[in-house]
């Protein structure tokens, strides 16, 4: 009997082991239909669209590499004692960096009468070709504020700078040591092309009245350059 009852579990366990296979989590997954390419109406390929691009020709932009610059100034220049007179001069400047720069500067002016001269009432201290006063001064110049300005609707390129220099003065017949200080404003109207306004003291000793004295001979000139 105990046999008879181990071969009916033992048959009843083959067919459930037998039909695990078809439970749902044993699905094959179905396959994904394969695409079918697609074609014209006559049956042949689409030809592949090519884009068409147009490229466009960029020019680059010539910028000189331009650090002479010269040009003529002109402005007054007040000699002390001499009264203030016009004054005319030339530049020529050299930029070793960004920021520095050297500068050749020349100018000429034609003093006035002292007060004394013009109290006595026709004493002369000085000749006509001894009051033509000519400078020549070798100045270095540091750009201390380079920045922009605009006018309108244009930006251009400004700089602030200090310079300073030596030189020598012929005034009353003599050459004089000279030490020149200064400031100006330097406005690029192009490439090529720049405004300048500047303020120099011309310091410079001055024994006229019978003892030495140091002048200070205040300049304020415009003027404009060129590069190249």
């Amino acid at each position: 009997m105990e046999s008879r009852i181990r071969v009916l579990l033992l048959i009843a366990c083959a067919v459930a082991l037998g039909g695990c296979s078809w439970w749902p989590f044993h699905k094959k997954p179905a396959q994904e239909p394969v695409p079918v390419e697609a074609t014209t109406a006559d049956g042949a390929a689409p030809a592949v669209v090519e884009p068409t691009v147009v490229r466009r020709k960029i020019k680059t932009p010539s910028i000189k590499n331009s650090n002479f610059e010269i040009g003529p100034y002109m402005g007054t220049y007040s000699a002390q004692d001499f009264q203030v007179n016009p004054v005319v001069g030339a530049r020529l400047a050299y930029h070793i960096t960004e920021d520095f720069f050297a500068e050749a500067l020349v100018g000429q002016t034609h003093t006035g009468r002292t007060s004394y001269e013009r109290l006595s009432g026709g004493a002369n201290l000085l000749t006509d070709s001894q009051r033509i006063l000519t400078y020549y001064n070798l100045a270095f110049g540091y750009d201390l504020f380079p920045g922009e300005v605009f006018i309108g609707r244009r930006a251009f390129n400004s700089a602030l700078y200090v310079e300073g220099g030596f030189g020598a003065t012929h005034f009353a017949g003599d050459d004089r040591f000279t030490v020149m200080m200064g400031a100006g404003y330097r406005l690029l109207l192009n490439n090529w092309l720049a405004a300048h306004v500047d303020v120099r003291d011309h310091i410079f000793d001055l024994s006229l009245f019978g003892s030495t004295q140091t002048s200070h001979n205040l300049e304020t000139t415009l003027g404009v350059t060129v590069y190249f």
